[in-house]
């Protein structure tokens, strides 16, 4: 029974005042995190996890990111109403989930077959419907583009080319930089055909993109 009852809703608006006071100040950000029953994204569904400001596994080696994550993400992304968004690595789908509440029409990639399925089957569930497909993400959607802007969920050691050549001029894309254990978050600006522009902000830990490797 998928239930979000107004004990999750008063957890979910704490969550959010909290992610205010860290920082996060993209009210459309929050609007929509505030939305988003992350408590189903749980298979056991405990609250005391789901509400907290922490990352939780979910299987495949995966995890759901840590809310603040999200909206760290999703702020520097600028998602308007009716942007075209590429998602690498669809993961619970949660990160989906939010872009979708700010009205992107968002594009996801997922490379975990078990995950891909699981996560396709439950999202309609709960109303979201973005536009999900099982592969290699460095590889991005070709036939879908170009892109208004992508973001990556996960961690890279370099910026794919593929994706870049499937932003649109003047798209940006969000992305974790560097070895395993920790990343810098980048804004890449792509400036013109030839030209991109690197921002960078703070640092995280996700987990590693991994470049080939779509997997059962």
């Amino acid at each position: 029974m998928l239930q979000d009852n107004y004990r999750h809703k008063g957890l979910r608006k704490m969550l959010v005042d909290s992610l205010r006071e860290k920082g996060i100040h993209d009210e459309r950000v929050l609007q929509a995190m505030e939305k988003v029953p992350r408590h189903l994204f749980l298979d056991s569904s405990f609250l005391e996890f789901a509400y907290q400001d922490k990352a939780f596994p979910i299987g495949s080696g995966q995890t759901i990111s840590q809310p603040y994550t999200v909206a760290y993400q999703t702020q520097l992304l600028r998602a308007e109403p009716g942007d075209k968004i590429l998602e690498i690595g669809t993961g619970s789908g949660y990160q989906s989930c939010v872009l979708v509440e700010m009205g992107a029409k968002v594009y996801t990639i997922e490379r975990q077959k078990k995950l891909f399925e699981k996560t396709k089957d439950f999202l309609p569930k709960i109303g979201y419907n973005p536009k999900m497909f099982y592969g290699d993400g460095y590889k991005g959607l070709p036939p879908f583009a170009p892109f208004d802007k992508m973001i990556i969920t996960a961690a890279a050691p370099e910026i794919p080319k593929d994706l870049i050549h499937q932003l649109k001029i003047g798209g940006i894309l969000i992305i974790p930089l560097g070895p395993q254990d920790v990343q810098v978050m980048y804004t890449v600006e792509k400036i013109s055909e030839n030209e991109i522009r690197q921002i960078e902000h703070s640092k995280f830990r996700f987990v590693p993109m991994l470049e080939n490797k779509a997997k059962d």
